[in-house]
């Protein structure tokens, strides 16, 4: 389960940091977001719910990470790849800038939570 856990973290920094660009490319040249970008930022958070899923399952075997920072910083990537579900407006390209940039959050906290680790 460690294994998976530690793949999956490195699936997640490298699809939250290719999603968020590719959203703010997107973004930028004010097109609309294709099928490859939303599917890359869903695939995004995916990983995402995966990883905190293997965590919660190393917790209740008894694993615990060495600094209590791992598991605030894995809860505010997962919200902050949520957030937008809830807070972005309904206009198509603010909703892609929404979603990028809580993409990009989310590879910087998971950046964090792999440094404490």
């Amino acid at each position: 389960m460690l294994t998976a856990h530690h793949v999956n973290a490195f699936l997640v920094l490298g699809a939250c940091a290719l999603s968020a660009v590719v959203g703010f490319v997107a973004w930028r040249r004010r097109a609309v977001a294709g099928r490859t970008v939303a599917h890359l930022l869903a695939l995004a958070q995916t990983l995402l719910v995966a990883q905190v899923g293997l965590g919660l399952l190393l917790l209740s075997d008894g694993r615990r990470a060495p600094d209590r920072l791992h598991y605030a910083y894995g809860s505010f990537a997962l919200l902050a790849v949520l957030s937008p579900w809830l807070y972005a407006p309904a206009d198509a390209r603010a909703r892609l800038a929404w979603f990028a940039g809580a993409t990009a959050v989310a590879a910087a906290l998971a950046v964090r939570a792999y440094m404490t680790a």
